[in-house]
């Protein structure tokens, strides 16, 4: 090659050393953001390293995870849903009233359980696919619906639930939390939906171009029925392992859950606009939220200053979003 040609692809856009660090950045956001802030809190406190303070991240992350890993698939099709917090309620909520009230199996309980989850998200899908509602309406309606119906069936109290349905809030060995295995087990299920069914593929397709989607012969309807459908069995999934770790199910559980799940998408790299998203991301960045949060309490931050920095984190995550795709245009 010519010392002119080299010089040409030198010149190339992106090739620059200063370009191709931001577009690394970009694309690795996530994983290097939640690296920087482990490094930070190890630095800021002798604690934050001791095993079981990692351990107890991880179980601080796992409810928030389940339910991203759910939201990921409506974002990543372009939707919304802000009712899992409260058919996360729901579900837990209807597992300990059908074991302890109702006289039903542990198991069949927390089959109930899972479909009311699904069921619930399947009428917000129904709502957004056949009643043209935007979603944002549709699963704020279902946001109030579920939450009181939690209340109506628990009577506004607490429900105990089966000692079967609490060990989900054990640890294995005497060290090894479940929640964590739950929420791998969750992860991998959302990562292989994602990446190994028509249902994944056509989430991005719809989330892409629904036009485009529709005509290239994808049912878009009957596709967001599905969608919309798991985001509530995982939904349900994540309450039921809340309740585990509360050794209850109380209708006012998971309040504002919904919007750290939708963080946790986007921080994770998944656009707002659709698209795009991994459960892999969405794992970091429910772990970056909990990072946050386990360190800042670590430190004896306020309360009211947490609510401030995971606001900030949020927003530079939307930032990153938007350069992310500027970058790809």
């Amino acid at each position: 090659m010519s010392a002119e040609a080299q010089a040409a692809v030198v010149r190339m856009p992106g090739n620059t050393p200063g370009q191709w660090f931001s577009k690394a950045v970009l694309r690795n956001g996530p994983l290097g953001g939640l690296a920087a802030l482990v490094v930070v809190m190890a630095a800021l406190s002798g604690d934050f390293l001791n095993g079981q303070n990692l351990l107890n991240v991880g179980v601080q992350a796992s409810v928030t995870a389940i339910l991203a890993f759910g939201v990921t698939f409506v974002i990543v099709s372009a939707g919304i849903d802000l009712s899992v917090g409260s058919v996360a309620a729901l579900s837990a909520t209807v597992v300990a009233w059908a074991a302890a009230s109702g006289g039903l199996p542990v198991w069949l309980a927390v089959l109930l359980g899972l479909a009311v989850g699904a069921g619930a998200g399947l009428i917000s899908g129904a709502l957004v696919a056949y009643g043209r509602l935007p979603a944002f309406i549709a699963t704020l309606a279902m946001l109030s619906v579920g939450r009181g119906l939690a209340l109506v069936i628990s009577g506004g109290s607490p429900v105990a639930v089966p000692s079967s349905v609490g060990r989900l809030g054990d640890t294995l060995g005497g060290w090894l939390p479940v929640p964590v295995l739950v929420m791998a087990a969750m992860g991998l299920i959302a990562a292989l939906v994602l990446a190994r069914t028509y249902t994944g593929r056509a989430m991005f397709a719809i989330g892409g171009n629904e036009e485009a989607a529709r005509l290239s012969g994808i049912d878009v309807r009957r596709r967001k029925l599905v969608i919309y459908a798991l985001s509530g069995l995982f939904a349900a999934v994540a309450g039921i392992v809340l309740a585990a770790r509360l050794t209850s199910a109380q209708p006012q559980a998971a309040v504002g859950y919904e919007l750290d799940a939708i963080a946790a998408v986007v921080i994770g790299g998944a656009s707002l606009s659709g698209g795009s998203g991994k459960a892999s991301g969405t794992l970091i960045g429910a772990l970056i939220l909990a990072v946050l949060r386990n360190g800042l309490n670590l430190l004896s931050v306020s309360a009211f200053w947490q609510q401030v920095a995971t606001g900030l984190v949020i927003a530079v995550a939307v930032l990153l979003d938007t350069l992310r795709r500027r970058s790809a245009r």
